[in-house]
């Protein structure tokens, strides 16, 4: 819903500010491409009452090798005080359960240094992709246009 769409975003600014990042979208961009005409991203909270556990925002992936889609997790966030209580798989599995495209997997980007989000995906199931996650933006993307 739009109207939690600031909650999300202080969730959001929370995992920033935990990974040493700076600051994050906009509650205008947010609603904007959440909620717009062509949305581009999916999210879902856990709520204990009026008080926001976690979030998970996600988007649709396709696999060239296997020909199938699936999830990606852009970024999964669970408050300290609700940590180890099954918040985190939680909100996967409803990500899971709630995407329509007939998802067949789930894949995420994770911190080299994060060891503790690398057990707690490892306890799921997760399992290293093989892949080095790379980005050009900035000056050196519009040189590439």
């Amino acid at each position: 819903m739009a109207e939690e769409v600031p909650v999300l975003r202080e969730l959001l600014q929370a995992l920033s500010d935990h990974d040493g990042g700076g600051q994050v979208a906009s509650v205008e961009n947010l609603v904007a491409q959440g909620f717009g005409a062509r949305v581009l991203y999916w999210a879902v909270m856990a709520w204990d009452g009026d008080q926001a556990l976690g979030m998970v925002i996600y988007f649709p992936e396709y696999s060239t090798h296997s020909g199938r889609t699936g999830v990606y997790v852009q970024d999964l966030f669970v408050a300290d005080a609700a940590r180890g209580i099954g918040v985190g798989r939680g909100l996967l599995a409803a990500a899971m359960q709630v995407q329509d495209w007939g998802a067949a997997f789930m894949t995420l980007g994770i911190s080299p240094g994060n060891a503790g989000g690398r057990a707690f995906y490892a306890r799921q199931g997760f399992r290293a992709r093989g892949y080095e996650m790379m980005i050009i933006d900035g000056a050196a993307l519009e040189a590439l246009r």
